[in-house]
């Protein structure tokens, strides 16, 4: 029950929901929204109760604008999700140098980057191994002296890491020079 009734009848009236501030000058307070039939109204623990009622205004608030700032939301941090699983995706990959069962091998062997993707080479197993790209299996124009390590360095410990990012797109194909002759080889594609 409202025990306001003068404000009730304001609010019955005008047919639109919203807010209302009651009080005086230094003393206002925003009130509930109105929706269908109901009125709720929380009182301030800074109002007096009195006899007569200093100031009612009613101030309409549209409910899209409630409905639009929760879908905003709603889309922001869809946005902020997507872009964060997009930026850790695009950040790094991890290819490791020797299997856990001691084969020779880079793991995974074959794989997709985008361009500007860091990758890094960790030692894991069967050391010593480096990274070498192919010069006759990169793309034109690539420097593989500049992305790869030199045949004579090694990562000779668990580990270790050799990072690279790559920005020309095509095929690059690298092997660690020690064991090349084992099989192994690896293959990346930057799209």
């Amino acid at each position: 029950k409202l025990e306001l009734p003068a404000v009730a009848a304001a609010l019955e009236t005008s047919g639109s929901p919203g807010l209302q501030e009651f009080g005086t000058r230094n003393q206002q307070t925003k009130m509930a929204t109105v929706t269908s039939a109901s009125i709720k109204i929380q009182l301030s623990p800074l109002l007096k109760t009195t006899s007569r009622l200093t100031t009612a205004t009613f101030k309409p608030t549209p409910k899209f604008a409630i409905k639009a700032s929760l879908k905003d939301f709603g889309v922001a941090v869809a946005a902020t999700a997507a872009s964060a699983l997009i930026a850790s995706n695009a950040m790094a990959i991890d290819v490791l140098l020797g299997g856990d069962d001691g084969s020779l091998a880079f793991i995974p062997g074959n794989f997709e980057v985008a361009a500007g993707e860091k990758i890094t080479f960790k030692n894991n197993a069967g050391f010593p191994h480096n990274v070498v790209f192919d010069e006759d299996e990169c793309p034109s124009g690539v420097n593989t002296g500049a992305i790869s390590m030199s045949e004579e360095d090694y990562l000779n410990a668990k580990d270790e890491v050799y990072s690279v990012t790559l920005t020309e797109k095509g095929t690059y194909t690298f092997y660690c020079a020690p064991h090349q002759g084992a099989g192994m080889v690896g293959k990346v594609t930057v799209k």
